[in-house]
């Protein structure tokens, strides 16, 4: 049993020792005005955590795409779609600018872009270019 050491002490202002309600409520206010602060930081850090994570697993998806992509000259002009991981893919392939002569192999240059479409409908966009040998004529 737990008891003060001199509990008949007189208080040196004459009153009786202790908080008044409006100091307990100023702590109150204070320490509720910290646990939020705290609360946001938390709560920032896990959107940026999820964001993340969503974010690498969309770039993860574009990265098999792009590796699983048929060769150069395998690759159509147009469009090619999928689904990978729960993820939509669209691959869109143009032909850009003249053809260019290299030794005896003649060039196109290709534009590529892949685009990834998440389940929560962020969209991630990859554009690359590559050469294309010029079918013999």
């Amino acid at each position: 049993m737990c008891r003060p050491a001199n509990p008949d002490r007189p208080n040196p202002d004459g009153g009786v020792a202790g908080f008044t309600l409006i100091e307990a409520l100023a702590a109150l206010a204070v320490m509720s005005a910290g646990l939020a602060a705290i609360g946001a930081l938390g709560s920032a850090n896990v959107r940026a955590a999820l964001y993340t994570g969503r974010h690498l697993a969309e770039i993860e998806t574009a990265r098999k795409v792009m590796a699983g992509m048929p060769g150069r000259e395998a690759l159509p002009v147009g469009q090619l779609t999928g689904v990978l991981d729960a993820h939509d893919w669209r691959i869109d392939s143009t032909l850009i600018g003249a053809p260019a002569v290299v030794g005896d192999a003649v060039l196109i240059p290709q534009r590529i872009e892949v685009s990834i479409r998440s389940p929560s409908g962020a969209i991630v966009k990859v554009d690359t270019i590559r050469l294309r040998r010029q079918a013999a004529k």
